[in-house]
């Protein structure tokens, strides 16, 4: 049993490696493909597609146009809103000429890091691939001393590699 913890880890992080040495497009496409599939593997699969998540509040024009999803438009417009609040503020800033799916495919790659210890349930909600359970053991454990009392609560229902992709939408 214990290899088998330790084997699927691996096992996952041999994926991403292997995903991340493809085009950016074909990466972005199993993205797309696995966001329609469920909700579990779009947890899974976003960290591979977009290992970095680009503040909207210091993001550039040409770094936002380059984010599938986001057109030279949106791009100024949303470099035009900044800064930003709060993810919310972001998230209405896209739906202004977005769908809601295509805002929140947006917001995989671009967000404003949400406060552990102020932010509201709409905008941990935003975070994406979360869930009514993990909306409710982010608040659970307020307050957050730091980064490790996040990492070892949180670690207690996701993996690492879950943790480490919510690391990347939230601060202290």
């Amino acid at each position: 049993m214990r290899t088998l913890k330790f084997l699927v880890p691996v096992a996952a992080s041999a994926l991403a490696l292997a995903a991340c040495s493809e085009a950016p497009e074909a990466t972005t496409d199993e993205t797309a493909a696995t966001d329609t599939a469920t909700p579990d593997a779009d947890a899974v699969e976003s960290p591979d597609a977009a290992s970095t998540v680009l503040n909207a509040n210091d993001a550039t024009e040409s770094e936002l146009a380059a984010v599938d999803g986001v057109s030279p438009e949106l791009a100024a417009a949303i470099v035009a809103g900044q800064p930003y609040a709060s993810v919310t503020d972001l998230d209405a800033k896209l739906k202004e000429t977005l769908s809601e799916d295509e805002a929140k495919a947006v917001l995989v790659n671009v967000f404003v890091p949400i406060n552990l210890n102020s932010a509201s349930e709409e905008e941990i909600r935003l975070v994406p691939g979360m869930t009514d359970k993990m909306v409710h053991e982010f608040e659970e454990y307020r307050p957050y001393a730091d980064m490790g009392v996040f990492d070892r609560e949180i670690g207690k229902y996701v993996d690492e590699a879950e943790v480490a992709r919510f690391r990347q939408y939230v601060t202290l």
